[in-house]
């Protein structure tokens, strides 16, 4: 992509809850560059996975504008959004959101074969991302036999799988011990630099923070310091 890989203009979003209209995020300005790992910085309902799901195009902004590589998701047919979702954006789960009965090179070859790869290349492509992710020994095993660690390393590799321009992981590091999570987080900054990619990375772990490029602290639903 030419220029930022995500812009927001005064995005925000509000729910409906109990009758009432609840704030997620409000008045939000963000422009994140390739080759960049940007950390939303915040306690927990601060906004941060609001702001991650406007990014991903999963909700519609109540105000304001979110753009992906230039092209506004309020101008987007349905179709158009998919399309640009499957090909530019890889998100990864906070509940990881494997298929536990699939093996570990299943779960990854899957988006591949989405992606109308042929199986067997799927199958090899596959293998080599888990390879370069440190655990291409593990990938006959189910994921339901992994450890948390190995989990999250094979939901990155799927959600890397098709080389997206923008990658998104919510607390990736919540379940993780510290050795673990730093792991974690040193694979996602080596994949912003390696593929010139956007990484936003939503975490309330402030040790995270040497690793970011740029950090954006959000309180209540509002950037207070980006």
């Amino acid at each position: 992509m030419n220029g930022p890989v995500v812009e927001l203009k005064g995005a925000g979003k509000t729910y409906q809850a109990a009758g009432r209209g609840a704030v997620g995020v409000m008045g939000v300005d963000l422009t994140v560059e390739p080759g960049k790992l940007i950390l939303l910085l915040g306690p927990s309902g601060s906004g941060k996975t609001t702001l991650l799901t406007l990014m991903a195009g999963l909700v519609a902004p109540s105000a304001g504008t979110v753009a992906i590589g230039g092209r506004r998701l309020d101008t987007l047919s349905l179709v158009e959004l998919q399309r640009l979702r499957a090909r530019n954006i890889g998100v990864v789960f906070q509940a990881f959101n494997l298929i536990d009965a699939l093996t570990a090179l299943e779960n990854v070859a899957l988006v591949l074969r989405f992606a109308g790869i042929p199986r067997r290349d799927a199958l090899v492509a596959a293998q080599g991302i888990l390879a370069a992710i440190g655990i291409g020994n593990l990938s006959a095993q189910l994921t339901s036999e992994l450890s948390q660690g190995e989990k999250q390393r094979v939901a990155i590799a799927r959600a890397v799988a098709n080389r997206p321009p923008l990658l998104l992981a919510d607390e990736p590091t919540a379940s993780l011990d510290s050795g673990h999570g730093l792991e974690i987080i040193e694979i996602l900054r080596r994949y912003a630099r390696d593929s010139q990619a956007a990484v936003v990375v939503s975490t309330h772990d402030t040790r995270l923070a040497a690793f970011a490029d740029q950090i954006v602290r959000l309180s209540d639903g509002r950037v207070i310091n980006g």
